[in-house]
């Protein structure tokens, strides 16, 4: 049985107030993984595009405020 599988099971056995604190617990963490790629793309330079074109874009007029 693979790791996945096992946690999988485990889940499943998790009574509801369980299941509720681990819920939490995972929206936390994945938020955080995807906080930290995030970063390290915007470091890394991979959203330079984005930015251009959204520079670009305020600067011809094409953004309303908010």
């Amino acid at each position: 049985m693979s790791t996945v599988q096992e946690i999988e099971f485990a889940v499943r056995e998790l009574s509801p107030d369980e299941l509720a604190r681990f819920r939490e617990w995972f929206i936390e963490f994945d938020a955080t993984v995807w906080d930290r790629r995030f970063e390290k793309d915007a470091v890394d330079g991979h959203l330079d595009g984005l930015v251009d074109e959204a520079l670009q874009d305020l600067a011809e007029g094409r953004c309303t405020d908010l």
